[in-house]
């Protein structure tokens, strides 16, 4: 086996045997369960406590008083509102509801008021909103002589349904839209935290051998070009490793867990609907139904081996950036912090333009992301289901594979000359001029 085999084989095998990487991995899809049940745990398992609410009404109006919920139990009193805070004090009501007086159907604002000296209770406030809400509503409807059934005849649902000019585009549903921007976005997202947290872990994996001097004894033996793209590799099909091994167990340990914990839909549909501020959404089953047929329509033959090589690109270009910064840091593994915003901040603008170029993917910003090779990585598989043309995308392959044998290149001067230097970090002048020797 050559040298630059010998390499990834050390990088992957010292990584996949270690400790923390089989803890980590297997860990990891368990720690997402274990928080999964305990979210729904937490969310259904609520107070068997009745709240006892007494209603003072003050409104002159023939409000629809709240009817009482599975959880607070209202009543209405004709005491004074001194009677009715005697009787909070001693424990006999657990908050008092006055309605002010209501002034008519021109009232676009109506406060009522809640005595309570507890923190008001968020199932309490959401039941007296929508209540209140829903009488006064009718109230109005009364006095304006106006019939239910004719204000519901005044609603209308409109859908646009997007419908294609060419014959060849007739297979494309409505949803063709909203599949393509959450796809695009998810793509997009896998290949940033991919890169990120993997090109990262050269960098670390650099720093900490020149730290520990073990570099001299590898550097004796082989070239400091081989021995850098060896790093790259072994790290990235460790982190390939890692995501297969993911996308295998999470699934499974899902299914198994939710089945032992014996948590069924319903309970999952409370807890969705027990969340802070969250919001009932009613998805008709057409849509879900042509949501899946359309996600099976998108062309998968396209999509993911390209998907696989903006990754690799992507990856060899900021694993290349990283492992130069690894090499071009002094003794303190910290110092490598200052210099890793020169790569940070390229891929934190991709996924910014990202977010842009799915909302407008035809705008010259995106085109030129996706030919931009510290971009594209990133914006490219985010456009991927909105179906680009080939030249377009073989154009950007070719730039950002050049890019990458180039950056290789150029990193690879700055690894050979830092990894054998220690002392304080290279400051930007010096690498300049590592850079610029042959």
């Amino acid at each position: 086996m050559n040298k630059l085999g010998l390499i990834i084989q050390r990088e992957y095998i010292t990584r996949v045997k270690n400790k923390n990487f089989i803890l980590t991995t297997l860990l990891t899809p368990l720690g997402f369960l274990l928080f999964f049940i305990a979210v729904i745990f937490i969310f259904s398992n609520k107070s068997d406590k009745v709240y006892k609410v007494a209603i003072k009404d003050e409104s002159q109006a023939e409000i629809k008083l709240p009817q009482n919920t599975a959880r607070i139990n209202f009543y209405k009193s004709e005491e004074s509102l001194a009677a009715l805070k005697e009787k909070y004090t001693k424990k006999e009501l657990d908050g008092i509801l006055v309605l002010p007086k209501f002034a008519g159907v021109d009232v676009k604002n109506y406060s009522a008021y809640y005595y309570t000296d507890k923190s008001m209770n968020i199932d309490i406030e959401s039941q007296l909103k929508k209540q209140l809400g829903e009488s006064i509503k009718e109230h109005k409807m009364q006095l304006l002589a106006i019939e239910k059934m004719q204000l519901e005849k005044l609603k209308t649902d409109i859908e646009i349904d997007p419908e294609p000019v060419s014959e060849s585009q007739k297979d494309k549903s409505s949803h063709a839209s909203s599949i393509a921007t959450m796809l695009g976005g998810a793509m997009g997202y896998i290949i940033f935290f991919i890169i990120f947290l993997y090109g990262a872990a050269v960098m670390r994996s650099v720093t900490d051998e020149k730290v520990n001097r073990i570099v001299e004894l590898i550097i004796s033996s082989t070239d400091a070009k081989t021995l850098m793209l060896g790093k790259i590799i072994g790290v990235g099909l460790v982190g390939l490793t890692q995501i297969v091994i993911w996308m295998i167990l999470i699934p499974a340990i899902y299914i198994l867990g939710i089945s032992i914990a014996g948590i069924d839909a319903q309970q999952m549909q409370d807890v969705s609907q027990s969340m802070p501020n969250a919001q009932q959404v009613v998805v008709n089953e057409d849509e879900i139904v042509g949501a899946i047929r359309e996600i099976g329509n998108l062309n998968w033959w396209r999509i993911v081996p390209v998907f696989i090589l903006y990754f690799l690109g992507g990856y060899f270009i900021y694993a290349a950036m990283f492992a130069a910064i690894g090499a071009a840091v002094g003794d303190d593994i910290n110092d490598s912090q200052s210099l890793t915003i020169i790569v940070t901040i390229p891929i934190m603008f991709a996924i910014y333009i990202m977010f842009q170029a799915i909302r407008e993917p035809e705008s010259g910003l995106t085109f030129f992301s996706t030919m931009f090779p510290l971009f594209s990585p990133i914006v490219m598989p985010a456009m991927m289901a909105f179906d680009p043309p080939w030249w377009q995308i073989g154009l950007s392959l070719v730039i950002l594979f050049l890019f990458a044998y180039f950056i290789v290149l150029l990193t690879a001067k700055i690894y050979r000359v830092g990894i054998l230097m220690y002392g304080k970090k290279a400051s930007l002048k010096e690498i300049w001029k590592w850079v610029l020797s042959r």
